[in-house]
């Protein structure tokens, strides 16, 4: 398997048309991409255009045209094309999200006064801002919630950092 290095900005064009192309009956329209990524039309269809040199990307033209994304779109950002994933719940100020989380990593479960974990995205973070409180879950297996504040955000890898508040688990009867 080829590695492909994309920028940044290529990875965000990229990660916005494969998640809407999972929702979609069929392509997606470079101006449904280039409001999720907060560009302009014009950028998106330039982008696009070099995603389908390195094989990432199909256009379809048409009224009913748009983008579709290939196989190795879905190798390149680490994803299973196949895979079904589970809806994790995203709320933001008691307002559920529609945003799909990827992964929820601690990072200082270490540090003596701090707990921190970053809550990785599949869509923009570009609605969240520092200082919002966050929820996320329960998650699909173990019912876990992450709840705290935003310290950070990484628009580049569509990340917030939390510092966490609370976690929850349900507690199971022994077997």
């Amino acid at each position: 398997m080829v590695q492909i290095d994309l920028t940044t900005s290529q990875e965000q064009t990229l990660t916005a048309l494969v998640n809407h192309h999972r929702s979609a009956d069929g392509p997606v329209k470079g101006q449904t991409i280039a409001d999720d990524v907060d560009r302009s039309l014009g950028t998106v269809q330039n982008q696009m255009q070099s995603l389908a040199q390195l094989g990432l990307v199909e256009g379809h033209s048409g009224p009913e045209g748009g983008y579709v994304p290939t196989e190795q779109a879905y190798a390149a950002l680490g994803r299973d094309p196949g895979a079904e994933t589970e809806s994790l719940t995203v709320a933001r100020d008691f307002e559920r999200l529609d945003v799909t989380v990827d992964g929820i990593r601690f990072t200082t479960v270490n540090h003596p006064e701090e707990c921190r974990a970053q809550l990785h995205l599949q869509q923009s973070v570009g609605q969240f801002s520092v200082g919002q409180a966050v929820a996320a879950g329960p998650t699909p297996k173990h019912n876990l919630v992450v709840a705290g504040t935003i310290v950070a955000i990484d628009d580049t890898q569509n990340t917030l950092i939390l510092d966490i508040a609370q976690v929850e688990a349900p507690v199971e009867p022994p077997e």
